[in-house]
């Protein structure tokens, strides 16, 4: 390979990719043509992902467990004995607490394992980014409680299978999982003309009045309708109203996970319930568009056309060549994805091929800066560490480092801007987290000076091999070049 072959190379495999092996030499043939292979087939991870429970298998046990809580409260069970915290100390925990971690904690573990296992070992890096890509862009968090068990679920169930396919049927599947339906307090949304809420308010009416109590309603809630049209589709400042939000808000209406009694008689074979009592009757005006009271369809037929407009064209065109590329993308790269959204009728391969065979994608001065989470995978890989059965290390790690595994701060996801990580206290964070990282690498055969060559490749300057050649040990040598500003940019 001459000097250019080697710099496409190597952003194929850290800027598109989830950063080196120690011991690979992908891609050793065209860049363009590895990274095309991998949106052609399905992500590694099957065996890895094997075995573990689906969503309405957790959604089952997790009533089962609500009701045997219930039970304890009832019976007046006050906080018991002590337990760890993830940082070691001592916390009060109560019976409702370790009750769940007795019966999911498990399971837990085995997805996060599975994860870190996946981007840890896979040959299709460049499809795993595109799964988390889109696992951040449509994010979820764990920090609400309604939601711990569906996140893992959510990336397997509505990300995995359709990362490559049209953005319409992604869209679909991540808009009726339980993790969003949870995560933006859809389920509980009830349209306030419908017959579910005529019939429950004047029971609560009359509860209100023995009571000698104002009564209360059910309500709308609107906030899975605003995230789609801010966040998963049009963007900010797209051209939408309130009243479109609130229109498509009475859509959605009825889109819900099932009830406790529906799992108990077997009637249900996914997660996802459409309840016709809880939907808003009427016709509906979204973005100048009227849609009639179908049920179901009324709101799917709105996420279609979502999904066909120009500005969701654009807004997805941009993240994608903000994630990739540079955190201020080239402008002529952003409109020719959007082209080939439209064009293809929003098929996502049909994108990324366009990305690929930029000339923009491959320019020098395109580099990313890599999150806590890419630094670790990115770490994990090049130094061939083992996780063995457990990879809580990493997920500390990632914790420390502002970014815990499926935790953002708003449904916005986690920031994919180099001026959100890279301020002094996330610096030298990195660089305590590189002390222990460089820990866990296998020391037979260990040359740092070889592998900072392989992982590096052209980035391995003088610096860094100064640096390396000064280090007292192996460990600290390899510490300097986890740490070093070469191994923290995706170039």
């Amino acid at each position: 390979m001459d000097l250019e072959d080697r710099r496409r190379a190597s952003s194929a495999v850290n800027r598109f990719g989830l950063g080196a092996r120690a011991a690979a030499t992908e891609p050793s043939g065209d860049p363009r043509a590895w990274l095309l292979a991998q949106i052609r087939r399905p992500p590694d991870g099957a065996e890895w992902l094997a075995g573990l429970p689906d969503s309405l298998d957790y959604l089952r046990r997790e009533t089962d467990l609500m009701r045997e809580l219930r039970k304890l409260r009832r019976r007046g069970a006050t906080a018991t004995g002590r337990g760890p915290t993830a940082a070691g100390h001592p916390e009060p925990r109560n019976p409702f607490q370790q009750r769940f971690r007795e019966a999911f904690g498990d399971d837990l573990r085995r997805e996060s394992l599975a994860r870190w296992q996946i981007a840890a070992t896979t040959t299709t890096p460049f499809a795993e980014r595109l799964v988390r890509f889109w696992s951040n862009h449509f994010a979820v968090s764990v920090d609400k409680g309604p939601v711990r068990l569906y996140a893992a679920p959510f990336e397997r169930e509505a990300i995995r299978p359709h990362f490559a396919g049209r953005f319409a049927d992604l869209l679909l599947a991540v808009e009726t999982h339980p993790a969003m339906l949870r995560y933006l307090d859809q389920a509980q949304s009830v349209g306030p003309d419908s017959p579910l809420a005529r019939r429950i308010d004047r029971r609560l009416a009359l509860r209100a009045r023995r009571n000698d109590q104002p009564a209360r309603q059910l309500g709308l809630n609107e906030n899975l309708a605003r995230e789609i049209m801010e966040l998963h589709t049009l963007g900010a400042n797209a051209g939408y109203t309130q009243a479109d939000v609130t229109e498509f808000a009475r859509a959605l209406t009825g889109w819900s996970v099932p009830f406790p009694g529906q799992l108990d008689r077997g009637r249900v074979d996914r997660p996802f319930f459409y309840r016709a009592a809880a939907h808003e009757p009427g016709t509906r005006v979204v973005r100048g568009r009227r849609y009639p009271d179908t049920g179901f369809d009324q709101a799917r037929a709105i996420l279609l056309d979502l999904a066909a407009s120009r500005a969701t064209a654009r807004h997805l065109a941009f993240q994608l060549a903000r994630h990739f590329v540079a955190d201020v993308p080239p402008p002529e790269l952003v409109e020719r994805l959007e082209q080939a959204y439209l064009e293809s009728g929003g098929e996502l391969a049909a994108v990324y091929a366009a990305m690929i065979d930029a000339p923009a994608s491959w320019s020098p001065a395109a580099r990313k800066f890599r999150s806590p989470q890419d630094f670790l995978v990115a770490a994990l890989r090049g130094g061939s560490m083992v996780l063995g059965s457990r990879a809580q290390p990493f997920e500390w790690f990632a914790a420390r480092l502002g970014q815990p595994t499926f935790m953002p701060r708003s449904p916005a996801g986690f920031s994919d801007l180099a001026a959100d990580w890279i301020g002094p206290d996330a610096l030298w964070k990195r660089v305590q987290a590189a002390e222990g990282l460089a820990s866990r690498v296998p020391r037979a055969g260990l040359d740092p000076r070889v592998l900072a060559t392989s992982l590096l490749g052209l980035r391995y300057d003088p610096s860094v091999q100064a640096a390396l050649e000064r280090a007292e040990a192996p460990q600290q040598a390899l510490a300097l070049l986890f740490a070093s500003p070469a191994f923290q940019w995706r170039v």
